[in-house]
């Protein structure tokens, strides 16, 4: 697999961009992973990175971006933090990516059974932790499909809140960011939300 030059990371379009995603998490779940010399990768990027995209996703352990999509080094810029939030640092990594790095889509990414989310789901506070859910806490209030057990035991309203979550997160970088907002409505990058199932690996983006 070669390594992304500028030459390269320019012919993508942003459509190009979720295509690689979708067939590199397609590798991933069914263990086709492409053998990379990621030695030689870090060679190669040593004077320079074009990656092709900027994917914001959680901290979680089972989340990690580079492996559910099956990419090597130089390829993704990879954002994360508990439950997919978006704030000016990471609208800043963002701009940066896309407006001065090159990349052609941002992805925000949330996942099933995401720790964050059900906390914000069950009010939880604790140190800084509680700021961090209060983001999140609108998404909760968004769901109103399910009148009784709304809290982390009810494994159907938790889900049902992560997309609201990542939907939110789309929308506020829109609102935010008048630089990517731009971009995007050129044609320039695109933005997709998602899911990814940590039981399957498999990604669904919306």
């Amino acid at each position: 697999m070669k390594t992304l030059t500028k030459e390269m990371q320019t012919a993508i379009t942003p459509a190009m961009a979720l295509e690689l995603l979708k067939d590199g998490n397609k590798r991933f779940v069914n263990n086709l992973k492409i053998n990379r010399n990621l030695l030689q990768q870090a060679n190669d990027t040593s004077g320079g990175q074009h990656p092709f995209a900027v994917i914001l996703s959680c901290i979680d352990s089972r989340t990690s971006a580079e492996l559910i999509f099956d990419q090597g080094l130089g390829d993704i810029f990879s954002i994360r933090i508990a439950g997919n939030i978006i704030n000016e640092d990471i609208l800043g990594s963002m701009e940066f990516g896309c407006k001065v790095a090159g990349s052609k889509i941002i992805i925000v990414l949330g996942h099933t059974k995401c720790g964050a989310i059900k906390g914000a789901c069950d009010h939880v506070e604790m140190g800084n932790l509680t700021s961090l859910l209060s983001k999140i806490r609108p998404a909760v209030d968004d769901e109103l499909t399910i009148a009784e057990n709304r809290n982390s035991s009810n494994s159907e309203f938790v889900e049902k809140v992560a997309v609201i979550n990542v939907q939110r997160t789309v929308n506020s970088i829109l609102q935010r960011s008048p630089i990517l907002k731009e971009m995007i409505e050129s044609g320039e990058i695109g933005i997709v939300g998602g899911t990814h199932d940590i039981t399957t690996g498999q990604v669904a983006f919306f």
